[in-house]
């Protein structure tokens, strides 16, 4: 197959340091999911898978002339990898890109491990640090217990405290949106803890296997972010952005989107198991057993090479790769189709609407009336 010239190059890599967690969330697409891949991959990164990883990201950085790389340490649980094997993982990428390259390192971690020496290690590499917490105690708990199914929220707590002992190191909160908890509650809770960045994101779901709804006629996950979306907006001391929120004014003002759950920009992000396997959108493991597998690993292909791979590929496609009801919809530029995990049918593939279409739709004519409301001009633009 001849490689397409079109295709926008990676700059984000996904590490799966850990392949393992010290709590059990019910609703988490690597353990609890249709797909149970992490049971036959290494519980841990290898030193020597780490060194191939960052040979690769080097050579792709020098192939497209990139300046920056976002590695992203992930898991699983990425602090269960321990702080001295950390190091050497960082090293190991970081001596493989080429010294003109910047690399910007980022963890994302539950928070319960969090202590004073991995702020250490975290300043000596310049790593900024993301916890996931859905909420107060009681929110938080409805999915985020342990594996003895005891609370998790003190621990998370007290390592978001310790964090914000070195803010700049913060690089925000990830919370799940659930219906039963109160959105206002829930956004003014985590915005107590100053972080820079508050990141919702949908719970996982396909049109095999919809979100739970109270009302399925109704776009409740809209309503709901509209609501957080006004309580960012009252109190003028807020100084976080809402991840989600900003993209949908960003793309409603014509310019390009941070995340690739909205917007029609190709994704720019790949995932490396902690056994050295490439995959494309690992939460595609929420859809059916092997949907994230490429058969291509980092000791015998480059990331170029992953790049023209037939299940990546689609993803480049933008607004051509969507369902018709989804090309003639004003609002696709914003929307983007939704997420590609939640398009998902076993009789269509991906060849769907997302399954919160309705409430992609009423989020962003929310927050679009608002922009109007403050004599903000939007972009229009004729779908391509």
């Amino acid at each position: 197959m001849t490689p397409r010239e079109d295709t926008v190059p990676f700059r984000s890599f996904i590490l799966k340091v850990a392949n393992r967690c010290n709590i059990d969330c019910d609703y988490c697409y690597v353990f609890n999911s249709t797909d149970q891949a992490w049971r036959h991959l290494p519980a841990r990164m290898s030193v020597d898978v780490a060194q191939v990883v960052g040979r690769r990201i080097g050579e792709h950085a020098a192939a497209h002339d990139l300046q920056d790389v976002h590695v992203v340490l992930h898991g699983g649980e990425p602090l269960l990898a321990g702080p001295r094997h950390m190091a050497d993982l960082l090293n190991a990428v970081r001596g493989g890109v080429p010294a003109g390259v910047a690399v910007r390192f980022e963890l994302q971690t539950n928070g319960t491990l969090l202590t004073k020496p991995w702020l250490d290690i975290f300043e000596r590499y310049a790593v900024v640090v993301g916890v996931s917490l859905d909420g107060p105690p009681a929110a938080n708990d409805r999915h985020r217990l342990t594996h003895a199914s005891r609370s998790s929220a003190a621990s998370a707590v007290r390592g978001i405290e310790l964090l914000r002992s070195r803010p700049h190191l913060f690089a925000g909160l990830l919370a799940v949106v659930d219906l039963a908890n109160d959105p206002v509650e829930v956004h003014d809770y985590l915005a107590s803890f100053d972080p820079p960045v508050i990141d919702f994101g949908l719970p996982h779901g396909t049109h095999d296997e919809p979100p739970r709804r109270n009302e399925r006629r109704v776009p409740e996950y809209g309503l709901w972010m509209s609501r957080v979306y006004d309580a960012w907006l009252a109190r003028p001391e807020h100084r976080h952005s809402v991840r989600m929120l900003e993209d949908i004014v960003a793309l409603s003002s014509g310019v390009r989107g941070s995340v690739e759950s909205l917007g029609l920009a190709p994704p720019t992000s790949t995932v490396i198991e902690s056994d050295g396997t490439i995959e494309g959108v690992d939460t595609l493991r929420s859809v059916e057993e092997g949907a994230s597998w490429l058969g291509l690993d980092v000791f015998r292909q480059s990331f170029d090479e992953a790049l023209h791979h037939p299940k990546l590929l689609h993803r480049q496609d933008g607004f051509a790769a969507l369902a018709e009801q989804c090309q003639s919809c004003p609002l696709v530029e914003v929307c983007g189709g939704g997420y590609l995990p939640h398009r998902f049918s076993t009789d269509r593939g991906y060849q769907n609407p997302s399954v919160y279409c309705a409430d992609l739709e009423y989020l962003i004519r929310h927050v679009q009336d608002s922009l109007r409301q403050h004599g903000w001009a939007l972009y229009t633009a004729t779908p391509p």
